[in-house]
């Protein structure tokens, strides 16, 4: 079981949907935005959130441009999540400033792999 509270910023409420419900059963708490600009607000305002899963592929301000903002205004881990599988693309997340890096479809195996090299696991 874990422990910890993750925000999830992506602009398809599906993929927020389908996030949170896994992570809350494996006993997370989660935060979700659909914007990054609502997700920079809720991590502005919530200091317990541990870890933000953010979609590099946004309208407006994408996940390249979100990454100095968030990081700017918590310590919180910044976990890439992108369809962008090609080679490089991991690189590229993690150049600008991303902690970790997974690609959709999310491997929810290889999700709470990166999550707990991240969040402290409960036993």
């Amino acid at each position: 079981m874990y422990s910890g509270t993750i925000l999830i910023i992506d602009d398809d409420v599906r993929n927020i949907f389908a996030l949170s419900a896994t992570l809350q059963v494996r006993g997370f708490t989660c935060y979700t935005a659909v914007s990054a600009q609502q997700g920079i607000a809720l991590l502005e305002n919530h200091p317990d959130i541990d870890i933000v899963l953010l979609d590099m592929m946004m309208p407006e301000m994408d996940g390249y441009e979100a990454i100095p903002l968030l990081k700017a205004c918590s310590a919180a881990p910044v976990i890439a999540v992108t369809a962008q599988a090609m080679i490089g693309d991991r690189e590229k997340c993690l150049a600008a400033g991303a902690d970790d890096y997974i690609s959709k479809p999310i491997d929810v195996d290889k999700l709470m792999l990166v999550l707990s090299a991240h969040i402290k696991q409960v036993d």
